[in-house]
C-alpha cells in the first residue's frame, strides 16, 4: 500500500522545486540562455516567440501555488489508483 497523501506531498514538493529551479534559470542565464535550454529540452521546438522574461511576481507566486496543488493532486490520485488496483 502507498500512502496517497505522502505521495501527493512528495510530488508537490518535487514539482515546486522544479518550478523554483526554472525561476532561477531565467534569472541567471537571461532570455537567450532560457530559450536555448527550453529549445534543447523540447527537441528543437522554438520557444523564443512565446517566452517572456518580465513575469509579475504575483503571477510567479500563483504559478508556484498552482504547481504544488496540481502535483499534489496528481500524486494523491496515483497513490489512490495504485492502492485500489492492488486490491484486485
Amino acid at each position: 500500500m502507498i500512502d496517497a497523501k505522502k505521495l501527493g506531498l512528495a510530488s508537490g514538493i518535487s514539482f515546486t522545486i522544479l518550478y523554483v529551479g526554472c525561476i532561477l534559470l531565467m534569472l541567471i542565464v537571461g532570455k537567450s540562455g532560457t530559450t536555448w535550454f527550453f529549445n534543447s529540452l523540447l527537441h528543437g521546438l522554438d520557444v523564443s516567440t512565446i517566452s517572456r522574461m518580465n513575469v509579475p511576481i504575483m503571477n510567479t507566486c500563483i504559478g508556484l501555488v498552482f504547481t504544488f496543488l496540481l502535483a499534489y493532486g496528481m500524486g494523491y490520485l496515483m497513490g489512490t489508483i495504485y492502492n485500489r488496483l492492488s486490491k484486485v
